[in-house]
Parts: structure tokens; sequence; C-alpha cells
């Protein structure tokens, strides 16, 4: 098997470990960039990117990755917005 097939096996084995998980439901997008991943989308949470972030380095251990994960959350103000 060349670098590049095993890497596409590598995010195939991850897409599907994701889809198994809670993980599978964000939409993330994982895809080979030459020699190597991005992981791009985003979370509701940063527990959910903590989480993300993990099981992505663990499956894909040794090879690049770059993420671009912005989380969501939304919190309440902790203040009244004022309006000019």
């Amino acid at each position: 098997m060349n670098d590049h097939a095993h890497v596409d096996y590598r995010i195939a084995h991850l897409k599907e470990r994701l889809a198994a998980e809670a993980l599978g439901e964000l939409g993330i997008r994982i895809e080979a960039r030459g020699p190597s991943v991005m992981a791009a989308g985003t979370v509701p949470t940063a527990h959910c990117r903590e989480e993300l972030l993990r099981t992505v380095n663990e499956e894909l251990d040794g090879l690049t990755v770059h993420f671009d994960i912005v989380v969501a959350e939304s919190t309440a103000p902790d203040h009244p917005e004022e309006l000019a």
C-alpha cells in the first residue's frame, strides 16, 4: 500500500469511528492535503472540540494534522447590550 492510500485508509477508519460516536453528527470534514491531513468544521462546545482533537490525534498518530475547528458555543451575556 503506498503512502497516499495508507493515509486515505486511516482517514476512512477515523470517519467510521466518528460516525459510531456522538461526534459523527457534527459534520466535520477530514481530508488529505498532500502529506498532511486537514480537519475542519464547527462543534457546539469546547468539550466537543477537545474530544474531537483527541480522537483525531489517536487515529492519525504519526501524521501531520491541521485543525480548523470552530466552537459555536453561545452563552448568555453577563451584562445588557447598550445601544447608542
